[in-house]
């Protein structure tokens, strides 16, 4: 893809396939049977649909950064490098019946579960047209089977408990699903979701996204012992995924989810990853000073995008089919962006602000609805 020297982190700008991690890309998934026969399922329209999604996660991410840089926002929440976690689990979600629940980082589930991208752009600028009407960044659409996130990262764990047990005990086929990463795994509420889930048996999957950092303190120094033994200590089962592995990610959720529709849930997914940049764009730089020099080196060169391209170009797909997808998906966020700008000045009236809209038949209406399976 096309590289952007004044927002891509520095080890992107110049970057070049690594034969080996290639090589290792592929392999990872033919090593296991399970694995690759799910992967093998896919379609050439199916692999170009997850590229195109991996685009649209960056390019999106590429688009709030040049807005910081505009002045147009004061700052943004990106989950670059991390896209892979993201596009891999949703792709293996029935968009019409499941739900998910995702971090701010995981914005790239929202246009994959079928809201409009400008949606996110409409959230960071808090016009009335945003999805929570200018109330709060954190957005969803649970007509679209978004449950909106809130600041207390750990809280989803115990929210996607409680859908997929409703889905239980209405003996519905579907799952819910949420991101949770390494810095909140620390919290209460994350460990009460887990116990709840696991007790229930319930259709939920929980995708340990271990990006290294909470915050700003590296995992080595605000956790003790190793992520690894977390199933175990819930006796919960699980999977573990290269988190830059777009299909590999796939090919685990869509594992997870047929167990959990068989009634083996909840499945838990370990999947390690780095965030490419700061908490926020405000502390970059402080970012890179939380960990060597090198980290960025290796974790860059395992570009989830970049190594989805070079797995796809050793798979057969020309450089034209390629650059057909990622203009395509540039046009729409570009055009999604500049929507969204047009809403800058609507802001919503002060009565927003007492959620009049949440009444049977107004916000309410939808998300009982999707949740009771109406939708």
């Amino acid at each position: 893809m096309k590289r952007y020297p004044a927002f891509d982190p520095p080890e992107y700008v110049d970057w070049t396939p690594d034969p080996d991690l290639v090589q290792a890309f592929g392999e990872r998934l033919s090593s296991d049977p399970d694995r690759q026969a799910r992967v093998e399922g896919l379609s050439d329209r199916d692999l170009l649909t997850i590229y195109r999604d991996l685009l649209l996660t960056r390019l999106q991410d590429i688009g709030l950064k040049r807005w910081v840089r505009q002045g147009v926002i004061s700052k943004a929440w990106l989950g670059v490098g991390e896209e892979a976690t993201t596009v891999g689990a949703v792709t293996a979600l029935d968009p019409q019946v499941d739900v998910v629940s995702p971090m701010i980082r995981n914005a790239g589930a929202c246009h994959m579960m079928g809201m409009e991208i400008e949606a996110t752009f409409r959230g960071y600028l808090g016009t009335a047209d945003s999805p929570s009407g200018g109330r709060d960044l954190h957005i969803g659409d649970l007509a679209k089977g978004v449950i909106q996130p809130i600041s207390h990262m750990g809280t989803s764990v115990c929210i996607v408990a409680g859908a997929a047990m409703a889905f239980q005990q209405r003996g519905e086929t579907r799952v819910a699903l949420t991101w949770v990463g390494d810095g909140a795994t620390k919290t209460a509420a994350c460990h009460e979701g887990f116990v709840l889930a696991q007790k229930l048996n319930v259709p939920a999957i929980f995708i340990v996204q271990n990006n290294q950092v909470a915050l700003g303190t590296p995992l080595s120094q605000h956790g003790a012992g190793s992520l690894a033994a977390w199933p175990d200590a819930y006796d919960m089962d699980s999977f573990v995924a290269d988190g830059n592995n777009v299909l590999d990610v796939f090919a685990v959720t869509a594992m997870a989810r047929e167990r959990c529709i068989a009634g083996k849930g909840p499945i838990m997914i370990l999947a390690e990853t780095f965030r490419m940049g700061g908490h926020a764009t405000h502390d970059e730089r402080e970012a890179r000073e939380a960990f060597p020099e090198d980290w960025f080196h290796r974790w860059g060169r395992r570009d989830p995008v970049g190594l989805y391209e070079a797995y796809l170009s050793r798979r057969g797909f020309d450089e034209s089919a390629l650059s057909e997808v990622e203009a395509e998906a540039t046009a729409t966020v570009e055009a999604a962006a500049e929507l969204a700008k047009r809403s800058k000045d609507r802001l919503p009236p002060p009565s927003h602000a007492l959620y009049k809209g949440f009444s049977r038949g107004g916000v309410l209406e939808p998300m009982r609805a999707r949740l009771a399976g109406e939708a």
